[in-house]
């Protein structure tokens, strides 16, 4: 008698994915998955059912943004179609997400079968890696290889679409013991040192410099090297910016961080490119947010240089005076160095400026926050994101959500920061400015940090798109607060068409009186309403202490912020055009 253990591809499946160490599934549960579910639960890995897939793919994203390890959404054929919106939203922050099909059978491929789509097209432009699992033995092959397109090089998502015949169907447990890799647990990706005579060469054009800048990018963070660009700041006497709709790299109370390299969230950054000599991006793109390279923003006096850690990354900045190909964290060690090794020169005033901009900056904008409201009793947006985080405490996370929204509450980060707000850490859509991401990505990271507390600032606009992810909250017993910023519509598109079209006659953005709060409290929530601006702190308390997942609806009112008065400007060109 024969000892061979045969197990369904979907067992197979979830044993190839807990040899990479994967500990986290998000999915909403389907037939197609089912062996696959079967599997995840005897290898114990955890499995979150979500009340949507574009749920279960933003939660996979927000997690993995957290951990930085790859996590996994499992959907079936027509919840691929609905996970697509996070895969984009993961391919803008190069997020490795692993996306995995349950798709129509391999044997009837092409026939029309049932819920058959070509999932592997239509997801091929949107992650790294898409491919259909041909063959059910070779179900540790595919994983492998989705796992380390995944996180090497730039990383980003990938997506496996496995045929329900092979879910179903029985295979050896021991295929492909006998081959190459015989080790498949989890390896660390590859990271590439840069080239002596290149380096130098860097490095010579910086010690001339005499104002210098860092910018930091998605790169960084993925390195983890964000510790490093902090201490390269101090030790340098550099100032330090972040590059706009990411993870925050630096503590904003971080003496060298000064804010976003963004003329309109942060105008100071604006002033001090004007004036550099040398400007260093380290794991960014130069793409429509840093102008494509290009003058106005960097001027042509100035020295561009871009360090990525891929080739296919630095490919993306043939804009730059110069490249270089390194590990961020490698060149971050590199510029440590000429400190040690006393080659480093630079004073501290043009550094000392920027703190001085910052704070002048800082004052200028709470005066005209104070300005605008005189007179006036409904909640300014900038008002309510600075009052949120005045209710919270250093080890508790914020998410911020929508287009205002998001644009004031950047602000606000960056003013409390100088204030000393601390915070655990902030989460946000990305590239894409993709609404709807923020009750997902507080729920990440309540399940990372289950001590902290998690607050989510969202727009309306961007709560009714995808605030349903708010029942996994209650479904895991993992308490949330979501502030909604509620001044009655989507005020970044309606303030456009007023500006644009010279009459307050808005088209398709406005909502009625919706009851957040009141709905949070049907589903067994806390919820409270708040329209006085002194009862915003307190509010968000209550609903903190309450220890249930929370609303706390805050009346606002439409306020036109810098970046949407930019890009209606006849005088200032849109990044977006």
């Amino acid at each position: 008698m024969s000892n061979q253990e045969y197990i369904r591809g979907g067992v197979l499946l979830a044993r190839s994915l807990q040899e990479k160490g994967i500990s986290q599934i998000f999915t909403l549960s389907g037939g197609f998955c089912n062996p696959a579910l079967e599997g995840l639960a005897q290898c114990g890995i955890s499995v979150i059912n979500c009340p949507h897939e574009q749920i279960a793919g933003h939660l996979s994203d927000g997690y993995t943004r957290i951990t930085r390890k790859p996590t996994v959404c499992l959907v079936g054929p027509e919840g691929f179609a609905n996970a697509i919106p996070a895969m984009m939203e993961a391919w803008g922050e190069r997020s490795p997400v692993i996306f995995i099909t349950g798709s129509s059978t391999l044997k009837r491929q092409g026939s029309g079968g049932f819920k058959e789509i070509n999932d592997v097209a239509i997801a091929a432009p949107l992650t790294k890696y898409s491919e259909s699992v041909t063959d059910g033995e070779r179900i540790p092959e595919f994983v492998d290889r989705a796992y380390k397109i995944a996180i090497s090089g730039y990383p980003g998502p990938v997506h496996l679409s496995v045929p329900v015949d092979l879910m179903f169907a029985s295979f050896d447990a021991n295929a492909q013991r006998d081959e190459r890799p015989f080790n498949r647990a989890p390896s660390s990706a590859a990271r590439a040192w840069p080239r002596p005579q290149d380096l130098e060469e860097i490095l010579e054009l910086l010690l001339k410099s005499e104002k210098p800048m860092l910018i930091g990018g998605h790169g960084v963070w993925w390195s983890g090297a964000e510790r490093k660009l902090e201490e390269v700041g101090l030790a340098l006497r550099i100032p330090v910016y972040n590059i706009p709709y990411h993870q925050k790299l630096l503590s904003e109370t971080s003496e060298v961080y000064m804010g976003l390299a963004d003329v309109h969230q942060y105008p100071p950054s604006q002033m001090a490119l004007a004036e550099s000599d040398v400007v260093m991006m380290i794991g960014g793109r130069l793409d429509n947010q840093m102008n494509f390279g290009n003058p106005p923003l960097f001027p042509t006096t100035t020295q561009l240089i871009c360090v990525n850690g891929s080739a296919e990354e630095l490919d993306l900045n043939r804009a730059a005076d110069k490249t270089l190909l390194s590990d961020p964290g490698a060149f971050l060690d590199a510029l440590a160095q000429l400190k040690v090794e006393k080659r480093w020169n630079l004073g501290s005033g043009w550094f000392d400026a920027q703190r001085v901009r910052r704070g002048e900056w800082v004052e200028e904008t709470l005066a005209a926050m104070h300005k605008e409201n005189e007179g006036k009793s409904a909640v300014h947006p900038l008002q309510l994101a600075l009052a949120v985080q005045n209710a919270m405490e250093p080890e508790d996370w914020l998410v911020i959500d929508g287009g205002n929204t998001h644009f004031w509450s950047e602000i606000a980060i960056n003013i409390a920061g100088w204030g000393g707000q601390q915070l655990a850490g902030i989460l946000h859509p990305g590239a894409f400015s993709m609404l709807g991401v923020g009750v997902s990505f507080a729920l990440a990271a309540k399940l990372n940090h289950p001590t902290a507390n998690t607050v989510v600032i969202s727009g309306d606009g961007a709560f009714l798109s995808g605030g349903l992810g708010i029942e996994a909250a209650f479904q895991e017993k993992a308490p949330i607060v979501v502030v909604i910023d509620n001044n009655g519509g989507l005020t970044t598109i309606s303030q456009q068409q007023e500006r644009l079209f010279g009459h307050d006659r808005h088209v398709a953005t406005d909502f009625r009186d919706i009851p957040f709060h009141t709905m949070c409290e049907g589903l067994g929530g806390y919820g409270e309403l708040v329209e006085d601006p002194d009862e915003i702190v307190p509010a968000v308390r209550r609903a903190l202490s309450s220890g249930l997942t929370a609303c706390v609806n805050v009346r606002t009112r439409g306020v036109i912020s810098p970046i949407v008065a930019a890009v209606t400007s006849r005088r200032d060109k849109a990044s977006i055009e």
